[in-house]
């Protein structure tokens, strides 16, 4: 029971991050906020897609049906209360990283356009870290892993650390340092990357 819920939490949270909120960014801007690397662009970003995507299907769907299948879960880790608890904590995540999304507002976007200049947003979850999505996310493929806690559930974890590793050092804080380069540069010397006060650029 637990695995078929794993599975309607990551559906509903990949349906509300990307379903969701797609949809009001098209109707507040008419722009979906959706960006694909150009054919000719650094790979770095193909590859970090690539991480994140299939991380997040096989931590999200594969491990869950896995579970149904009959394959064994981490022993150690195998406790009804910390698969409950990782499942209620999966939902928990996916709302914040919708409420993240929400303060973007009009400058939300997935990947990243280097001939565009959206405005930085620098308060509420922002003020304290730099990327409270990807935060969010991290917290939620992490609490899916304890819900269906197999060997599976742990390859689409990793997956998924490296795919937002690449695209935020890689690709994002290139992109902003770029396009805000004092601004931004002052802003990542009080913020945290992932966590408060933690991964904050040097001066």
């Amino acid at each position: 029971m637990i695995s078929v819920l794993a599975i309607v939490v990551f559906a509903a949270a990949f349906g509300l991050l990307f379903g969701v909120r797609s949809i009001q960014q098209t109707r507040r801007t008419g722009d979906v906020g959706w960006r694909f690397p150009s054919p000719g662009a650094d790979r770095t970003q193909w590859i970090a897609r690539l991480f994140m995507g299939f991380g997040g299907l096989t931590g999200g769907i594969a491990a869950p049906a896995a579970a149904l299948m009959g394959m064994p879960s981490v022993t150690f880790m195998d406790h009804t209360w910390l698969r409950i608890t990782g499942l209620v904590l999966a939902a928990v995540a996916a709302a914040a990283a919708f409420a993240a999304q929400q303060s973007m507002g009009a400058s939300w976007r997935i990947g990243v356009d280097d001939t565009e200049h959206t405005a930085l947003v620098t308060t509420g979850q922002f003020a304290y870290v730099r990327n409270p999505i990807f935060t969010a996310m991290f917290a939620l493929m992490t609490n899916l892993a304890l819900a269906t806690p197999n060997i599976v559930a742990y390859i689409g974890l990793a997956s998924v650390i490296a795919g937002i590793e690449l695209q935020v050092r890689k690709v994002e804080e290139p992109h902003l340092l770029n396009t805000h380069p004092d601004t931004y540069r002052d802003y990542a010397q009080q913020a945290g990357r992932f966590l408060p006060g933690i991964g904050r650029l040097s001066r």
